[in-house]
């Protein structure tokens, strides 16, 4: 049984960054992974594409032949794959059983009221994927009270849209530390709890928030996120490999995940950690990482790379003869420890 995530979110929120990433991360823990370019708009991807959209419908004849502009046009290409689904079914059979990443547009009508992108995630799922749908959102909202409440009504509204297994995820959480101090700590944000508390700050943020008139749609959004109680968030530093992990390891509980035939055997002790959720980290974890100690914990990594740097650069073995000396076991070893570092690379 394939597995799959489904990444959407608003527009410069991390998904091409991420799925770039994750497909490195999942090469590197011994997993087959293949991603999927379901965004028209996007005609330079960082990663390796084993399905475009751009191959059945390209975004630029749309908006030249429909007479639309590009918001349009994705809505159009997205509705002309529901309706030539057979093209994504051929495709996806040719991928076996590895792991699928969707990268999907960033039109936030795509998942909070469209249809098109939510059947075809079902007509996926009917071909027997166990798909995790993964919201991704760039962590600036939390500097402004404003800007939290909208994110979470966009990730409740997109939960009850999409109708599946489903992940919250603040991205670029290595940047907030630079974005100013946060009213309340981290736990506060990703646990969504206590949301009254953030009334005073949200009249501080505005005057025309004091007017009496938003008084009781302030508390209605509050008691409509708290009613529901389904919104909650996951944190992402992309290039740290240990948050990759411990993202990774909450996807495969949502998602059922189970190691097939061909992980398992011979792993490193790396691959062994990320199934047993080994060393992953809790809100705390990232709270002091990112937020209370992030020079401190910079300048350790840093010291870290260095020795290990000068490790690499030991001298070679030889024997009486001036021979290079090989030693077999050493080299079967290198032989199966994979490199578990995230190369990002940025789009201009």
């Amino acid at each position: 049984m394939p597995f799959a995530q489904l990444v959407i979110g608003s527009p410069g929120s991390g998904k091409s960054t991420y799925c770039d990433g994750m497909h490195q991360f999942m090469s590197a823990i011994g997993r087959n992974c293949s991603v999927v370019n379901l965004d028209p708009a996007n005609d330079h991807t960082s990663y390796p594409c084993a399905l475009d959209i751009r191959d059945l419908v390209a975004l630029e004849t749309i908006m030249a032949e429909e007479e639309l502009g590009p918001n349009g046009g994705v809505l159009y290409a997205l509705e002309e794959l529901e309706h030539n689904l057979e093209w994504l079914q051929n495709g996806l059979d040719g991928l076996g059983e590895n792991y699928v990443l969707f990268d999907c547009p960033g039109q936030v009508e795509l998942f909070t009221h469209h249809t098109s992108l939510r059947n075809i995630f079902f007509r996926i799922q009917k071909m027997g994927y166990r798909l995790v749908a993964l919201h991704l959102t760039d962590s600036y909202c939390l500097t402004l009270p404003s800007l939290y409440i909208s994110t979470l009504l966009l990730s409740l509204r997109s939960m009850l849209q999409m109708d599946l297994p489903h992940l919250n995820v603040l991205t670029k959480i290595d940047k907030i530390a630079s974005y100013g101090p946060l009213p309340f700590e981290l736990e506060f944000y990703t646990e969504v709890q206590d949301l009254p508390d953030i009334v005073p700050h949200l009249l501080e943020e505005s005057p025309m928030m004091r007017h009496p008139k938003f008084e009781g749609l302030n508390n209605a959004v509050i008691d409509l996120v708290e009613d529901f109680g389904l919104v909650g968030f996951e944190t992402l530093a992309v290039e740290d490999k240990k948050s990759m992990m411990t993202l990774l390891h909450s996807i495969d509980r949502a998602g059922g995940y189970a190691f097939g035939g061909a992980e398992g055997a011979n792993d490193t002790v790396w691959q062994v950690a990320v199934r047993d959720g080994m060393r992953t980290m809790n809100v705390r974890d990232v709270q002091e990482r990112w937020i209370d100690r992030k020079e401190e914990f910079d300048e350790m990594e840093r010291k870290q790379l260095d020795e290990e740097a000068k490790a690499q650069e030991t001298p070679t073995l030889t024997d009486d003869a001036g021979e290079e000396v090989v030693d077999s076991d050493l080299e079967e070893m290198r032989g199966h420890i994979p490199d578990s570092g995230v190369k990002v690379v940025r789009r201009p």
